[in-house]
C-alpha cells in the first residue's frame, strides 16, 4: 500500500489556515471553528469560519473499511475514566468509528481510514481542490471536538497518520512528559479570537480609500505635472491612513493581551477569506483562564466606546478549543508571537 506521510515530530498543529496559518496547503482552508451549524461551548468545540455549500454527507462514516487501514490521529488527552465518545461522533468519511486508544497515561482520539484514500498522492490531491481539504478540515476537527469531550485537548495536525495503532502509541508516549505538560497549561482554559478591520464603508469612521474618494470630487489637474502631484499626494494620505489604523490595532491587542495568559497573531486574511471589502488590521488569538472572561469581555467593551479606535471594527468569537496554543514545537516568544502574561 501507499506509505502515508509521516507525522510531524511535535504533535499539536492547529487545521491548516490558508490565511494565518503558516505552510499550509493552498486552498480555502477553513479555521478552527464551529461547523455544521454547531454554537461554540466551553467544552472545547472546534469552530470553522468559512462554510462549505450544503451539508457534508456523513452516511458512510463509522462503517469499518473493507480494504487496508492506517490510524488517523485527531488529539491526544488523559487516560478518561470512561472511554465513551459522544453519541454521534464522526470523523472522516469512510473510516471506521472514532475510538479511544490508549497510550500509558495518554489516550489518542482516533479512526481507521482507507490506507489508498489517505496516502501521500491521494492527500496531495485533496489539499490542492478547495473543498476537498475544506471537508476534511471539518472531518477533523469532529474528532478533536469528540476528544474534547473526554477533557482538556492537544489537537494533532491534519493528516496526522500512522502505520499502526502501535506506531501511533509509541510515538505519543515518547513525548509523554511534554503532552502533559501542555495538558496542565491548557485545563480550564479557552481561546478566543479578535479580529480587528477597517470600517466598511457604509461604517462610522474614515474609510482606507477616504483620500482617493475625496479628490476625485475634486476639480481634474490643470496639466501632467499637477496630476502626478496629486496622485503622489493621495498615495502618502493612502499609506498614513493605514498605518495608523495598524497602530490603533497593535494597541489594541497590547491591551487585550493585559487580560490572557497568553496570545498570538496570525497572518492578516485578505478580502476572500474574511468576505469583507475593508482590510483586516487584526487576526490575533488569546488563551484566557474561565475566570478571565468577564474581564476580558469588558475590556473589549472599552475599545469599542474609545473615540481613539472610532473607524474600527472590533469582533471576537469564543469560546474555543485552545488550538492556537497546543503546540510542542513552539515555545513563548516575544510580543508579536506567543506570549505568556
Amino acid at each position: 500500500m501507499t506509505r502515508p506521510p509521516h507525522p510531524r515530530p511535535a504533535f499539536p498543529r492547529p487545521v491548516p489556515e490558508t490565511g494565518p496559518g503558516e505552510g499550509a496547503p493552498r486552498g480555502r482552508t477553513p479555521e478552527p471553528g464551529s461547523a455544521d451549524g454547531q454554537e461554540p461551548v466551553v467544552a472545547g468545540q472546534a469552530r470553522v469560519e468559512r462554510s462549505v455549500t450544503g451539508p457534508t454527507p456523513l452516511a458512510v462514516a463509522g462503517q469499518r473499511p473493507s480494504g487496508p487501514t492506517v490510524t488517523y490521529v485527531f488529539a491526544v488527552t488523559r487516560t478518561p475514566s470512561s472511554e465513551t465518545l459522544p453519541p454521534g461522533a464522526v470523523g472522516h468519511e469512510g473510516g471506521g468509528p472514532l475510538r479511544v486508544l490508549r497510550a500509558g497515561a495518554l489516550a489518542l482520539v482516533v479512526q481507521d481510514v482507507p490506507a489508498e484514500d489517505f496516502g501521500e498522492a491521494a492527500l496531495t490531491d485533496r489539499f490542492n481542490d478547495p473543498y476537498q481539504l475544506e471537508r476534511c478540515a471539518r472531518a477533523h476537527h469532529r474528532g478533536v471536538h469528540a476528544a474534547a469531550g473526554l477533557g482538556p485537548v492537544v489537537p494533532l495536525p491534519l493528516a496526522t497518520l500512522y502505520l499502526s495503532d502501535r506506531n501511533a502509541t509509541e510515538a505519543v508516549a515518547a513525548r509523554e512528559a511534554a503532552v502533559h505538560a501542555l495538558l496542565d497549561r491548557l485545563e480550564g482554559r479557552t481561546e478566543w479570537a479578535v479580529k480587528v478591520h477597517l470600517a466598511e464603508p457604509d461604517g462610522d469612521g474614515p474609510r482606507e480609500d477616504a483620500p482617493a474618494a475625496a479628490a476625485a470630487t475634486e476639480d481634474p489637474p490643470a496639466g501632467g505635472r499637477a496630476y502626478l502631484s496629486r496622485a503622489s499626494a493621495r498615495r502618502r494620505a493612502h499609506r498614513v491612513l493605514r498605518e495608523d489604523a495598524l497602530a490603533r490595532a497593535h494597541e489594541a491587542d497590547l491591551e487585550l493581551r493585559r487580560h490572557a495568559v497568553a496570545a498570538t497573531r496570525h497572518r492578516l486574511q485578505n478580502e476572500q477569506l474574511t468576505g469583507r471589502s475593508a482590510p483586516q488590521l487584526l487576526n490575533a488569538a488569546y488563551l484566557l483562564d474561565d475566570g478571565q472572561r468577564a474581564a476580558f469581555g469588558e475590556a473589549l467593551e472599552r475599545l469599542r466606546a474609545d473615540e481613539r479606535y472610532r473607524g474600527l471594527e472590533i469582533d471576537e468569537s469564543g469560546p474555543w478549543i485552545p488550538y492556537s496554543f497546543a503546540r510542542l514545537d513552539e515555545a513563548p516568544q516575544g510580543a508579536e508571537g506567543t506570549v505568556d502574561a
